[in-house]
């Protein structure tokens, strides 16, 4: 059993590549995995349901955790114009990521450590499958950091497995958001549910 979790900043195992067949946007893609991130053998079953469920994104995007880089990856096929900005704190995880995008001919993903992202910068579209296994704390100090730098009328779209807290995480949320701001379940597939957060706009 490796030692390594998805979260590692640096995983310790052997950073042995590999190149897998996944379906995204529609389209069979080889991309490249290892050991030491989340999800290295494929197209996990939260990423697969929340990327069934979300409308086309627009203007700028964020993806919070993006591993190897699937969500990023479509977000930036299905909107080749816009920035898509892809977070992860393991080096493993933001080098593949990276590679995949160019592998791909998406030159519009800027892959890097969360501080690596402009503070200034806000976010159209958010898409994630946070990384629930960090921890409640942790969990609710990285989702109030990212949460606030949606634009005015940006929305974030989230994907939270049922027996994982998603319906405590929605309350919580609601809990924690402005009033004016909207949090809904949009969909439940495979024990997955899809939560959307809105703001305003101005």
């Amino acid at each position: 059993m490796s030692p390594d979790h998805y979260f590692s900043a640096s995983p310790a195992s052997a950073d042995e590549r590999k190149t897998i067949s996944v379906e995204l946007n529609g389209t069979v893609r080889k991309v490249q995995t290892a050991a030491g991130i989340f999800s290295p053998s494929g197209l996990d079953k939260g990423t697969a349901v929340l990327l069934q469920y979300v409308p086309t994104p627009r203007g700028r995007i964020l993806d919070i955790g993006c591993g190897w880089g699937p969500i990023a990856l479509t977000a930036a096929e299905q909107s080749p114009e816009s920035e898509v900005y892809a977070v992860d704190v393991n080096e493993r995880s933001i080098e593949l990521a990276r590679l995949n995008a160019t592998a791909l001919g998406l030159d519009n993903v800027m892959v890097g450590t969360p501080d690596s992202v402009d503070s200034d910068l806000r976010f159209d579209t958010i898409w994630s499958n946070p990384p629930i296994r960090i921890g409640k704390d942790a969990l609710h100090e990285l989702l109030l950091m990212w949460l606030p730098r949606l634009a005015p009328g940006g929305e974030a779209w989230m994907v939270v497995q049922k027996n994982l807290g998603s319906d405590s995480l929605q309350k919580w949320l609601v809990e924690q958001l402005p009033k004016d701001w909207s949090v809904t379940r949009e969909a439940t597939a495979k024990a997955f549910r899809v939560l959307k957060v809105k703001r305003p706009a101005a």
